[in-house]
């Protein structure tokens, strides 16, 4: 084959040849055209026969869609998050295959993956990430970068200083929920050179998703001020809120909505995007995430004209600074505090919003089942009144690593609700994870169902996810994944953590996984595969992962004993510690989990040790103690955060009289990570010997 592309005959084609360049290295013998939509929504054709490829698509994401599903299928290759498995052929196989997605938009990340996954990313992470976006052919991503840079310019357009401004920020890894307006100042400020260094980085990231004909959602002014502005206008109204066991200080106080600072202030932040960074039609602005607004809960009707009024005051906010932007709004909310968002409620908040400027992502539909255990947002609030809506799930939250997930929902839910009476504002199916780099099996499943008004068939789908990843399929395998589906991949957990990970158990937020014997039985089986897919960079990443996360069950199960402090305590204790120092090993192996990793990328903003210290600090802070009453939250199982974290933790834990070290937490975060990461030379060999001699 020969490496290189050639000239293409359009942008659409340029583009995704671009990316196909990226992802293979070539494009020889591959024709792309560019062909028209159908009523709105992307279609593609594959047709490969004598060796030529030639792919026909409506737009960048729907040819480069259609490529990844052609590696997948007809050539038995993947690329994804952990890596590839390519097995390119001589010739291109034969293969016919057409679709036509049922939705206009197709949706991806989560509000909070700002801050759980990408906070300190650089151009070339996120050029990676955009290329994986394509290949999955998501055309509606977030683009929440820099929207402190431009509030910044809003807030000392009304009066403030640029460090007055900057005092109102939280640090980088805590700036999603800065945005949702449920923290302030946290971990800050920010300065001048975050606020270019992320300028400058938006605007890469926003002129490749619009190469790649994506519609970008930006930020819009959601009501919230800083206490230096209230401070200027005493006269005003403002509603203070509550959130995460924080300081008054760090919560948020939000703007009465007949405010005349409401529009004028979120007229100039749309003014301001703009003009930085071009038109955009659909703007993201969420003013109550897991807040409920101070309101007499006898006073319905007050309840509900104040609702009417936000709903109201947000709107035209984003219109007077562009008449044809769409609002667009997480539903997250609208589901988390279903006592409060009861139908009535919601139906307030939205009627004075025109139905065709407003988009709810209902976002965790996933959640009702598993953690709420109430019915879907979209079925109790009918389809949201006549507004557009996308159906979303959020499958990670918090960036937690271990596998958890309900593959047959995720294979059929979206088509019961294409069904239903609501289908005809549905416009949109998406994946909202706040954390990337993790359960693959996921995202490429849903991925498919992005372009499908059919269940999915597991069965069929699993034994083509296996020979695309592992490069293998038999009867063994199967029975692999049977287990994996029957344990850690038929539910769904909001903590899916280990108790060594948070000391003691988690009385606020409960650890709960299914990493149990059988998933044990499923991991040695599958470690027994590594002569037969010894080529397979994501067999041998899935190896370790399972391995690792067997072997933390069994050091848990210890540990669990330990906390009982019986006479055998530190014998409990001694074994924990001695099968995590496994774990740390192990995952060194692993490409993504890395504490190094997290750390590298904090430390790179910084132009100096001092702001380097800084944001690394930050980077740590998020997925350790968090602040509030989130502790362990954000929990990651990773090299370097097993080793040098947690097993120190606990050893003083056990140590210091059975007593919590937040002392210790806080100078292991302040303190420069020196990675002792120290992969083993045979993973899978080394884990397959201790598995089999600790079960």
């Amino acid at each position: 084959m020969l490496f290189g592309c050639k000239q293409a005959t359009s942008e659409t084609v340029k583009v995704a040849e671009e990316v196909i360049c990226r992802t293979i290295g070539t494009v020889e013998g591959i024709v792309l055209e560019e062909v028209p939509s159908v009523d709105g929504k992307d279609c593609y054709e594959i047709d490969a026969k004598d060796g030529k490829l030639l792919i026909k698509g409506s737009s960048p994401s729907a040819i480069c869609y259609a490529f990844n599903k052609y590696l997948r299928y007809a050539c038995g290759s993947m690329v994804t998050w952990g890596g590839e498995n390519l097995n390119l052929p001589e010739t291109w196989p034969d293969w016919q295959e057409s679709a036509t997605s049922p939705y206009q938009f197709r949706y991806f990340l989560n509000v909070c993956t700002f801050g759980y996954t990408t906070p300190y990313w650089d151009w070339e992470r996120w050029s990676e990430e955009l290329d994986w976006m394509a290949l999955h052919g998501v055309n509606m991503p977030l683009a929440s970068v820099a929207s402190e840079a431009i509030a910044r310019r809003v807030w000392v357009k009304m009066g403030l200083t640029e460090e007055e401004a900057d005092a109102f920020f939280t640090g980088p890894a805590h700036l999603p929920w800065h945005r949702m307006g449920n923290l302030n100042v946290f971990d800050g400020p920010l300065d001048s050179e975050w606020h270019e260094d992320q300028i400058a980085l938006q605007h890469k990231i926003l002129d490749k998703m619009r190469a790649l004909g994506m519609e970008p959602v930006a930020p819009a002014f959601a009501g919230f001020v800083p206490p230096a502005f209230m401070a200027k206008h005493p006269e005003i109204k403002a509603n203070q809120l509550t959130w995460g066991g924080f300081d008054l200080s760090c919560n948020a106080c939000v703007l009465a909505p007949d405010s005349p600072y409401f529009q004028e202030i979120g007229k100039l932040f749309i003014q301001e995007w703009e003009t930085e960074f071009g038109d955009a039609t659909y703007y993201l602005s969420d003013s109550f995430n897991e807040m409920k607004l101070p309101v007499d809960k006898d006073d319905v009707a007050g309840k509900h004209s104040l609702l009417a009024q936000y709903g109201e005051a947000i709107y035209n906010s984003i219109a007077a600074g562009d008449p044809d932007a769409v609002w667009v709004t997480q539903g997250w909310t609208f589901g988390y505090q279903h006592d409060f968002w009861d139908p009535e409620s919601l139906k307030a908040l939205l009627s004075r919003v025109p139905d065709d400027r407003l988009i709810i992502v209902d976002l965790g539909n996933d959640y009702p089942k598993w953690v709420w255990h109430t019915e879907q947002t979209w079925k109790v609030q009918e389809g949201f009144y006549g507004k557009k809506w996308i159906y979303s799930y959020v499958p990670n939250f918090g960036g937690k690593v271990l596998p958890t997930g309900d593959l047959t929902m995720y294979a059929t839910g979206s088509v019961e609700a294409l069904n239903s009476p609501y289908s005809e504002n549905l416009v949109g199916f998406g994946s909202a994870p706040e954390g990337l780099e993790n359960n693959e099996v996921v995202y490429e499943l849903l991925a498919d169902m992005g372009w499908t008004a059919e269940n999915i068939d597991l069965d069929q789908w699993l034994r083509s996810y296996c020979l695309s990843r592992y490069g293998y399929w038999d009867e063994g395998m199967q029975h692999v994944w049977t287990l994996l589906h029957q344990s850690v991949y038929s539910s769904l957990y909001s903590y899916p953590r280990f108790t060594w990970q948070t000391v003691v158990p988690d009385q606020r937020r409960k650890s709960l996984h299914d990493i149990n014997d059988d998933f044990g039985t499923a991991a040695e089986l599958f470690l027994g595969y590594a002569d037969k897919c010894a080529d397979s960079q994501l067999y041998m990443n899935d190896a370790v992962e399972f391995a690792a996360l067997y072997i933390a069950e069994l050091a848990d199960r210890h540990y669990e004993k330990a906390l009982e402090n019986g006479p055998d305590a530190q014998e409990h204790l001694s074994k924990t510690v001695e099968l995590l120092e496994v774990v740390d090993k192990l995952l060194a192996t692993h490409p993504d989990y890395s504490l190094k990793l997290w750390v590298d990328y904090a430390r790179s903003h910084g132009s100096d040790d001092a702001k380097k210290d800084l944001y690394e600090a930050n980077a740590k802070r998020l997925i350790t103690t968090w602040g509030g009453w989130q502790e362990d939250y954000a929990a990651r199982f990773w090299a370097g955060l097993v080793g040098d974290y947690y097993i120190p933790r606990i050893q003083l834990y056990f140590a210091d009289g059975m007593k919590t070290p937040d002392t210790w937490e806080e100078e292991w975060i302040n303190t420069p990570y020196n990675s002792q990461e120290q992969p083993y030379e045979n993973p899978v060999e080394t884990a397959l010997e201790i598995i089999r001699n600790n079960r």
